[in-house]
């Protein structure tokens, strides 16, 4: 139950975030949005400011209003906004989308995935002013470090951490009775135990856990170990206008280790899968670790709903029909054309990529599942 209330909570403040984005572009320049919908219709009710009063909006009005609805809908999870003329209609109305000048209309669109990076870089900044975990590795001056510990980052199927249910972002407590502080006294203590079954004690989130693994010689590094990856990591903490320095500049990191797993997403498909294609998680995967970020503490949470909102601005914008990127596209065919591509001919290439997005969202999900539920 918390995996998905957590899950709706952060979803719809990312969507909402982003929809507001389009929102305050649209009547910067002067165009009508003419509903700002909590949720996914069906509606459940709307108001609008109709004269000096607010109107209730029933469920099946379809009035158009000199004003904007804004409405509460069925399905909880985002939200919308209807922005008048950009699905090609309205053309000649001075507050359509269509009437607007390229320029305008491409600010309109890129407003959305610029108000997630904008999100993402205010809650790394309020991050850094209360401290979050960070990796220890080349901290710039001013960093305040507290509660030092080596983490684990991943696991590997074989080597018997992941089988005995550790999990990355646990930290490292204990190795038998050893109380190792650093990556190389966790190594020493795995070489001490090999080939016994060894209790290794994690914190996950508030809690310590117990796990027990038996430490073997693995192939891939050339000495014993329980297929993990380590780092040294510490909650770090700056002044306040250091943090926001550090804040920008990690939402720029970020951005820039995304691009490049979508870069090797694509590479693995057409070369017919990879590692990249097996790790990408749909709904299902997103909501697991999402739970798992609230069980773990709010500075988790934080990190990973920044985490999230790149990820949506960088999805959102790239290339691809139905996406924000996609509609960028046709703006700037249409200026190097000067001319706009057939209305019916884009709508059409839009509402194909949205299914194929749709069904590669069910299978992906299908597969989540089987991997999160499965045993």
């Amino acid at each position: 139950m918390l995996a998905v209330i957590a899950f709706l909570v952060v979803l719809s403040v990312l969507i909402l975030i982003h929809e507001a984005g389009h929102y305050f572009a649209a009547r910067m320049f002067g165009v009508k949005a003419d509903e700002f919908g909590y949720g996914l219709p069906p509606r459940v009710i709307g108001f609008v400011k109709d004269g000096k009063k607010w109107k209730r909006v029933k469920a099946k009005d379809r009035t158009e209003y000199k004003n904007t609805i804004w409405s509460l809908n069925w399905l909880p999870i985002g939200g919308f906004v209807r922005i008048k003329g950009e699905g090609g209609e309205a053309t000649t109305d001075e507050d359509s989308f269509q009437s607007k000048p390229i320029w305008q209309r491409f600010l309109i669109i890129a407003a959305g995935v610029i108000m997630n990076w904008v999100l993402a870089a205010v809650l790394l900044s309020f991050g850094f002013m209360i401290g979050i975990p960070a990796v220890m590795d080349d901290l710039p001056a001013g960093a305040t470090v507290k509660q030092r510990e080596v983490t684990i980052m991943d696991t590997v199927n074989g080597g018997g951490a992941a089988e005995a249910g550790i999990e990355p972002l646990d930290a490292i407590v204990r190795i038998g009775e050893d109380e190792p502080k650093t990556i190389g006294a966790v190594q020493e203590s795995i070489v001490a135990h090999e080939g016994q079954e060894t209790d290794v004690t994690v914190r996950r989130g508030q809690e310590e856990m117990t796990f027990t693994v038996t430490p073997a010689f693995m192939e891939s590094i050339g000495k014993p170990g329980i297929g993990v990856a380590l780092v040294d990591t510490g909650i770090v903490s700056y002044p306040p206008h250091l943090a926001v320095v550090n804040g920008v500049v990690l939402t720029g990191a970020y951005t820039k280790s995304i691009v490049l797993t979508f870069y090797d997403l694509f590479r693995d498909l057409l070369h017919g899968g990879g590692e990249t294609v097996e790790s990408v998680s749909g709904p299902v995967g997103i909501a697991v670790l999402t739970g798992r970020m609230a069980q773990r503490g709010i500075l988790q949470l934080l990190q990973f709903t920044a985490i999230l909102s790149i990820n949506l601005a960088v999805l959102n914008f790239l290339p691809i029909p139905a996406l924000d990127g996609g509609r960028a596209i046709f703006l700037i065919v249409e200026a190097i054309r000067r001319k706009p591509v057939n209305r019916r001919l884009e709508a059409l290439i839009h509402n194909i990529a949205f299914l194929i997005l749709i069904a590669l969202v069910v299978l992906i999900s299908v597969r989540d599942v089987g991997k999160f539920f499965s045993g």
